[in-house]
């Protein structure tokens, strides 16, 4: 059986950040190869019919006090972000991008911008805070404007919230481990779970 471990995600679900915070160990300890699968989760709402949390104000406000639970039980730092939800159109074709041509900025651009939005609570609505947060990854404000223009980078980033939505995901954070799919952060138990039963 597979041993990959493919994580839809979203940058601007706090959810999707806790569980980037916790997959690569997850991964590490049962012999899992993460396989990171940006997507766009608005475009995934809108082929799905879901919407975000925030928008259901019961749910959203169960689902802020819940998130500082699980980031302390994770022992990560997580801060509200006031500007939530964000439009990270421009973020995850930047996620892409990067992937696609495999720039080894990548990774360090995940990190930078999942800190940003969940630790930092930048404003990355603002294309200032954006051009701000890019560069502490190493990456110019005019490059990453020429990246996120580019149209492969526009139809990758298409094709894989396409891609996700096939394979049945309606929300982020979903993974998938021998073509079994888990939804959410507080499921990452059963992830590590499949990764043990395919060892």
């Amino acid at each position: 059986m597979s041993k990959t471990v493919d994580f839809y995600f979203d940058v601007g679900s706090p959810t999707a950040y806790l569980a980037y915070t916790q997959l690569p160990k997850i991964c590490e300890r049962h012999g899992g190869e993460l396989m990171l699968r940006p997507m766009l989760l608005g475009g995934v709402f809108q082929a799905t019919g879901n919407k975000s949390p925030a928008f259901l104000p019961a749910k959203g406000a169960w689902m802020f006090q819940d998130l500082p639970r699980f980031a302390k039980r994770y022992q990560v730092p997580y801060e509200r972000n006031p500007f939530f939800p964000v439009n990270t159109l421009a973020l995850m074709r930047g996620a892409v991008g990067l992937q696609m041509t495999n720039d080894e900025r990548f990774r360090p651009y995940l990190d930078t911008v999942f800190r940003a939005m969940w630790v930092e609570a930048v404003n990355l609505n603002e294309p200032a805070e954006i051009a701000e947060t890019v560069t502490k990854a190493g990456i110019t404000a005019q490059e990453f404007t020429q990246l996120i223009g580019r149209q492969d980078v526009k139809d990758r980033l298409k094709q894989e919230t396409e891609a996700a939505v096939g394979r049945g995901v309606f929300g982020a954070p979903t993974t998938f481990v021998a073509g079994e799919m888990h939804f959410g952060q507080d499921r990452l138990d059963f992830v590590a779970e499949a990764l043990a039963r395919s060892a």
